[in-house]
């Protein structure tokens, strides 16, 4: 053997070597973790979808890794304030965060300096549900389908006006797609969370929204509202004779709320791994199954691959459509 040779040999056997210890000592962090309670950061405040599935999912993974999950409410500029502490803390595996496609795609494109970047910063854990969301009227509104709505915007653009929970919101983005879609143009009417456009909305000061199930079950049990159509590629199991917008004219629209758990980016990849085994344990729970679909929800369970490619692909959709459309943060 050359003196080249051998030098190659040596340093492949090093490498090999070096690369057993760190998984023997990723195997060790991981049996041992955690080895005190864990924070699961939610971007927003007490109460929300994130609150809700965040603590819903905490109770489960505490009980199987033997701590305390605790639930830290870190509200403020569109899920960022949260999101940037957890980029930040330690990769240990003690601080995660529940989040959604607001927070890993839209905010980063919304505001000039989030403080973060999804793919960069975070390291994924696993997805946890997927949402669609409902298009409602008041009933004042002469339109009782997609099709009569689209024909009411191009007679009278700008005439009918939608509410949303603020700019950047799962709302205001939704609709600003349906309208990019469908050619029409709507006039935007921004509130201050969900709650705050629900008097208006029932009021009849504002004529539609693209809004969560839970936020208008009430008023739609109640004819306060009207359903026209649901946002997700296929009808929802809860209201299952309200068709998507995508059947009713506008081919291809598709609008669904991805939630997914994330820890600091350099997470040990052992710790990582079993994040994600006992989250997916708690999604086949059928407490944890049966409370996602009772708020319109289905679990998303899968790999930590499979949320890389889901961020991938979210951050494509809906950070390229807030960069088209120019929409800031107010």
């Amino acid at each position: 053997m050359t003196p080249n040779g051998s030098s190659q040999t040596a340093k492949a056997f090093i490498a090999a070597l070096v690369a057993a210890h760190l998984s023997a000592a990723g195997t060790a962090a991981a049996q041992v973790y955690p080895t005190r309670p864990v924070t699961i950061v939610v971007p927003f405040a007490a109460g929300g979808g994130n609150d809700i599935l965040a603590r819903l999912i905490a109770q489960h993974m505490g009980r199987a890794l033997g701590q305390q999950f605790v639930i830290e409410n870190r509200a403020g500029a569109g899920g960022t304030i949260g999101a940037r502490a957890v980029a930040k803390a330690p990769p240990d595996g003690h601080t995660l965060m529940v989040g959604h496609s607001g927070v890993f795609s839209v905010a980063p494109a919304l505001y000039a300096d989030p403080g973060y970047e999804p793919r960069r910063d975070f390291a994924p854990i696993g997805l946890i549900a997927s949402y669609q969301q409902i298009l409602v009227t008041h009933p004042l509104l002469p339109v009782h389908n997609i099709a009569d709505l689209i024909a009411l915007a191009r007679r009278e653009p700008g005439k009918i006006t939608y509410a949303s929970a603020g700019v950047g919101s799962g709302s205001h983005v939704s609709t600003e797609l349906f309208e990019m879609m469908a050619d029409i143009h709507l006039t935007h009417i921004p509130y201050r969370g969900t709650g705050a456009m629900q008097g208006d909305l029932v009021g009849g000061h504002v004529d539609m929204v693209i809004t969560t199930f839970p936020s208008v079950f009430g008023q739609i049990r109640t004819g306060l509202l009207r359903t026209i159509a649901v946002t997700g590629e296929a009808r929802s199991s809860i209201f299952p004779d309200v068709p998507t917008i995508a059947e009713s004219g506008v081919p291809g629209y598709a609008s669904v709320i991805h939630y997914g758990m994330v820890a600091p980016a350099g997470i040990n990849r052992a710790i990582a791994d079993r994040l994600n085994t006992e989250l997916r344990a708690a999604l086949a729970n059928e407490e944890v199954r049966a409370r996602i679909a009772e708020e319109g929800g289905e679990p998303l369970a899968g790999t930590r691959d499979q949320q890389a490619k889901d961020l991938a692909e979210e951050e494509a959709k809906w950070g390229a459509l807030v960069r088209k459309l120019g929409i800031r943060s107010e």
